[in-house]
């Protein structure tokens, strides 16, 4: 009797297990591939690289492939040559886009920041700044044409200072190279990003004395956007990928700098923590992280306030005409 029941067990244990072996697994859901092209690898973009390290683009279905093209020319020729889906650059870039006659304009879908990300770095240790410290001085500034430069000018102006006048302004130097210059000894003030900015201050080499960032007021600072066509015929992925956006800047308006700064590590690994943290604080406190993707209207007519003054727009836009705000506002 023991026998004959040890064999019945035995047998429905083993058409378990091959009942098991026959079913078959349920499949994971595939991932939508979605190229996205970043102008720089910057902690001013912290939100893009919480969205990755938190997994919200997952969550959304999509397998984002970040490549860094350093450099505003380079990130547009690969949105429109295909060779990214997406691009993280400068509105002012679809605005050039659109003045050169193109039958697939570039839209602007969703805000990652909205003020300048760069500080004024004096070579010399001052208490009391003040604007005027730098009529005379030389002055190493951005690329001419791109955004941090026009912002700079801006805010000079803004000072009673004329650039090109007041001071002895240098521009040739590429963006790559322009924190090497300065510490070469080229120069008495520098416009820098972070986290250069606070790492020249921690080795000495420079001391931050100004935001060019609450200077120069909100404007959309970088953006994510693609080509029209893309949009069209992919709207769903495009939703998905603002859906995640907006979880990431959620995110990272409610958790304090040193959370922020240990989960966008893994981006920054040749960069100290501490300076880290210290950098998003900074940007943080100053607004610099949009809170939401949407870019309205008033931040696009300062942006191009900003290009007008500096004597480099093409021609001024209409808000629709290059923004869509209707995913963002759907999102939100």
């Amino acid at each position: 009797m023991k026998k004959t029941l040890r064999a019945a067990l035995a047998m429905l244990a083993g058409s378990m297990l091959l009942l098991s072996a026959c079913q078959e697994k349920p499949k994971e859901k595939k991932l939508e591939k979605v190229r996205v092209a970043e102008v720089t690898r910057s902690i001013f973009y912290t939100p893009e690289y919480v969205a990755l390290a938190k997994g919200f683009f997952k969550e959304e279905g999509l397998d984002v492939n970040l490549t860094t093209t350093w450099g505003g020319d380079k990130t547009m020729t690969a949105l429109l040559s295909g060779g990214a889906d997406i691009a993280l650059v400068g509105s002012e870039t679809s605005i050039y886009v659109h003045a050169q006659g193109s039958n697939d304009p570039v839209i602007n879908f969703a805000q990652l920041t909205q003020t300048d990300g760069t500080f004024l770095v004096s070579r010399e240790k001052i208490d009391n700044f003040s604007w005027d410290l730098l009529k005379g001085k030389t002055f190493l500034g951005q690329r001419k044409g791109g955004m941090p430069q026009m912002a700079g000018e801006f805010v000079l102006k803004k000072h009673g200072i004329e650039p090109h006048k007041d001071l002895k302004l240098i521009q040739n130097i590429d963006f790559a190279n322009i924190a090497n210059a300065f510490a070469g000894g080229t120069g008495e003030f520098v416009q820098l990003f972070e986290p250069t900015a606070s790492i020249f201050e921690k080795e000495g080499k420079g001391h931050i004395v100004a935001s060019f960032g609450t200077e120069s007021g909100h404007l959309p600072y970088t953006t994510f956007m693609a080509k029209e066509s893309y949009m069209k015929k992919n709207p769903a992925t495009i939703e998905k990928f603002t859906k995640a956006l907006y979880k990431a800047q959620q995110w990272v308006a409610k958790t304090d700098s040193k959370d922020i700064a240990k989960a966008i590590e893994p981006y920054f690994e040749d960069t100290d923590p501490g300076i880290i943290e210290t950098v998003v604080e900074r940007y943080k406190s100053q607004g610099s992280f949009a809170t939401d993707p949407i870019l309205d209207e008033d931040e696009w007519n300062n942006l191009q306030d900003i290009m007008d003054e500096a004597g480099e727009l093409p021609q001024r836009i209409g808000h629709k005409t290059l923004v869509n705000t209707d995913i963002a506002e759907k999102v939100k």
